[in-house]
């Protein structure tokens, strides 16, 4: 059974820092490209980070580049990703996902059309 097991959210004011983790359990996480994706209070989905199968090439939406970094270490099957000078719009559910093929080139498509698994997810929430 295919587990992404998010950790590491809570609450945290403006200007500050959290480290979000994704264990990953039930499959060869690393054969797949692996992704961030969140969702804010009355809004849609949106892809926040991916990162390459070896953890070389990442990418960021624009709303997030130069704040968060994502890595992974394929030894410990997880994935993480680092969110520096946070701002009240980051505060979401943060979903840890990775397409049911792992052939798949999901980044930017609508989500939720996507054949993917997810996590559970975890809150974030920028506030003061």
């Amino acid at each position: 059974e295919v587990q992404l097991v998010e950790s590491g959210g809570g609450l945290v004011q403006p200007g500050g820092s959290l480290r979000l983790s994704c264990a990953a359990s039930g499959f060869t996480a690393s054969t797949h490209r692996m992704y961030w994706v969140r969702q804010a209070p009355g809004k849609g989905f949106e892809w926040v980070s991916a990162i390459s199968i070896r953890g070389t090439i990442p990418t960021y939406a624009d709303s997030v580049k130069g704040r968060f970094t994502i890595s992974r270490d394929n030894a410990k099957n997880t994935v993480y990703l680092q969110m520096n000078s946070l701002k009240p719009d980051d505060t979401a559910v943060y979903h840890c996902v990775t397409p049911v093929d792992p052939l798949a080139r999901v980044w930017g498509v609508v989500v939720e059309t996507a054949q993917l698994y997810w996590g559970q997810g975890t809150q974030v929430t920028v506030s003061s």
